[in-house]
Formats: structure tokens, C-alpha cells, sequence
């Protein structure tokens, strides 16, 4: 909660000006200890771990699915290695957005002709995050298509590693199993009854398997 209430304070009471093209990881800035995130679970090379400003996907997720709503061109999206539960909870899958600070962001260009204006709300109290955006009405539909899960494959085998800083007999999870799968949605936006946009988002997600540790420290 700390670090997506820190993320979202970041994106709050942005002007994007007509034809600029949005930047998630310009307006975020640096996601260390030193800017006062704090140590939650990112992915990182291929695995789960603890990392400085962990959370803060949930926050570019969001923006996701309000720029989706919007109609406005999404200039570039990745979605994450691997299924996350939480995001599907009230959402079908495919709807996520990872960002990793400096390489990986989520992008959108303001092609309205007038200013926009993104301001994000949080509720500790609900446990929620919100984004609305503020412009001039240009007229423009959205219509998003269910997505459509393909190939679902099972996570593989957990993993077990000793580690001899646990008791013996003690076993600690560090990874979570989540199943792959191929998600796949459309997006049609029409100004005035004319397409202006058509795309196709795919999310390919990856096996993946639990972790364990496993204590051998005696006495």
C-alpha cells in the first residue's frame, strides 16, 4: 500500500499537452529506498523476489485500464512475465501493464487537440486505487472484446532448495505456481461512427512454478 500510494502520488495532477506523447516511467522517476519505496516483490529476472518499489505495477495496471476506457492511443504496454492472481480478481486476465524503470513503460499520446489532465485517488480505507482523466469530449466509443484465454499450461513441478540459514525441517515459499496462457482482446475506438482505432493486444504468459526453501541448519 505505501509504495502504490507513493507511485500514484507521482502521477497525480499531470497536464498532457495536445500531441505529447505520456511517459509512466518519466513521471515516475527513480524507484529506490532512496525515494522512499519500500522492499515488496517484483520479477526480476526470472524469478520472484524482493525489490525496492515492489507494487508499483498495480499502478501502471491501473492507468491501463482507464487509458484503455478512455479511447486515447496506447503508444506501448508489456504485460507481465506471469499471471499475477490479484489482477485477475476483478478483471478477466490480459488487462495488466508491468513497467520496469528505466527500459519497460506504458505510453499513451494525447491526440484530442486540447490538454488532459491525470489524476489518480487513493483509498486506504477501501484498499483501492483510481485514475480518471479529465479533457474536452471529442465524441469518441469504446468497445473492448472479452478476452480470450488460449494454450493454458500447467505450472511446472514446485522447486525445493536447501538453505542453511532455516531450521532443519522448516520450509519457507518464496515463488508462487501460476498456470501459462495466451490472452488475447481487441480494442475498437470510433469518433463521429468512423474507426479511428483497431488493435489486437496479446499477453503471453509463462509456467511458472512455486519455490521452496527448505532449512538443513541443525540445532
Amino acid at each position: 500500500m505505501h509504495n502504490v500510494a507513493l507511485a500514484a502520488a507521482r502521477l497525480n495532477g499531470i497536464l498532457v499537452k495536445p500531441g505529447e506523447e505520456f511517459s509512466f516511467v518519466k513521471y515516475l522517476g527513480d524507484v529506490s529506498k532512496y525515494t522512499g519505496y519500500k522492499e515488496a516483490y517484483v520479477i526480476q529476472s526470472g524469478k520472484t523476489v524482493l525489490g525496492d518499489g515492489g507494487g508499483v505495477c498495480q499502478v501502471s495496471s491501473t492507468l491501463f485500464r482507464a487509458l484503455l476506457d478512455s479511447g486515447l492511443p496506447i503508444t506501448e504496454r508489456h504485460a507481465h512475465a506471469y499471471r499475477v492472481g490479484y489482477y485477475e480478481q476483478y478483471s478477466p486476465p490480459g488487462l495488466d501493464a508491468t513497467v520496469y524503470v528505466p527500459t519497460v513503460d506504458l505510453k499513451f499520446k494525447n491526440d484530442t487537440g486540447s490538454h488532459i489532465l491525470i489524476q489518480s485517488y487513493v483509498d486506504p480505507t477501501e484498499v483501492s486505487l483510481t485514475f480518471i482523466l479529465y479533457g474536452k469530449k471529442d465524441g469518441r466509443e469504446v468497445t473492448l472484446s472479452t478476452p480470450v484465454v488460449t494454450g493454458v499450461a500447467p505450472a511446472p513441478e514446485p522447486l525445493y532448495q536447501d538453505d542453511p540459514t532455516l531450521p532443519k525441517g522448516v520450509e519457507k515459499q518464496i515463488d508462487y505456481a501460476a498456470s501459462g496462457a495466451t490472452v488475447v482482446f481487441n480494442r475498437i475506438v470510433k469518433k463521429n461512427g468512423e474507426v479511428i482505432i483497431n488493435e489486437k493486444y496479446t499477453s503471453r504468459y509463462t509456467p511458472w512454478r512455486a519455490v521452496f526453501l527448505r532449512g538443513t541448519k541443525e540445532g
